[in-house]
């Protein structure tokens, strides 16, 4: 079980989980080049307009985006208060400092998380852990030892709030939680992390006992295939990585640290 249970409908559901990867690689590799609100206001618009044909209902995808509605403009604020001071000074106090350049700082940030972190975060849902190991295995030709082992552990993530929840509950039944929170906490943390590594020994274990650590080429009950609905993802997320430059570099906004 997955902490998350991957979205089996729309258009996504249907895409190979190592293109979805290699969009998402593409888009973040170009806004992290430049820092500025042109070329990530122009990904997320078209980031945007792609979502409206996703197939994913608006409040699933709300839902899943949440942290990054969240997270975007916390990094924002944080980069108006304390980012690069230069222009007009508006506010000034101790070590608050908003200026022309840190409120164009802080746009650009807030664009930027957002056009990162919502395609992200979409594709991401969408994709399964064992159609991910196949590709990794088959196309990328990763370990097959490493990418096993790795899906072993992503299946075990969605056991950790059970095994909180249970840990509470009976810690709860012999009265040892009912007052400080940070002892109960840390212990309940450290309980928690104990079960963890034993579950991972077992597992390790049982994996060896049955040949996953063998020498040799590893076979694959699935095959992973590229199809040309894939290709294509990829050559959508390179056009609007270059709409998103091209914009930014009409305009003069691009400020690329080795440009």
């Amino acid at each position: 079980m997955t902490l998350v249970e991957p979205l089996r409908t729309g258009p996504l559901a249907t895409l190979n989980p190592v293109a979805k990867l290699g969009a998402a690689l593409v888009v973040t590799v170009v806004l992290l080049l430049s820092i500025d609100p042109v070329s990530a206001g122009v990904a997320l618009v078209l980031e945007l307009v792609l979502l409206a044909f996703a197939g994913i209902p608006l409040r699933t995808v709300l839902a899943r985006t949440a942290p990054v509605w969240v997270a975007a403009p916390l990094a924002g604020l944080t980069t108006l208060l304390y980012g690069q001071t230069s222009g007009t000074v508006y506010v000034q106090w101790w070590a608050v400092e908003i200026s022309d350049g840190s409120i164009a700082l802080a746009l650009a940030t807030t664009l930027r998380v957002l056009a990162i972190g919502l395609p992200a975060v979409l594709l991401f849902v969408t994709i399964d852990p064992t159609d991910l190991a196949d590709g990794l295995g088959q196309l990328l030709r990763l370990p097959a030892r490493f990418v096993i082992g790795a899906l072993a552990g992503l299946r075990l993530v969605g056991l950790f709030a059970e095994d909180w929840r249970a840990l509470t509950l009976a810690r709860r039944a012999r009265g040892v939680a009912e007052s400080g929170a940070l002892r109960r906490f840390l212990g309940q943390a450290f309980a928690l992390f104990v079960l963890s590594l034993r579950r991972g020994t077992k597992l390790a274990t049982a994996m060896e006992a049955r040949g996953f650590g063998a020498p040799g080429r590893r076979t694959w009950a699935r095959p992973s295939v590229f199809r040309a609905r894939d290709w294509a993802a990829l050559a959508v997320a390179v056009l609007v990585a270059a709409c998103a430059v091209g914009a930014a570099v009409a305009t003069g906004s691009w400020n690329a640290p080795l440009g």
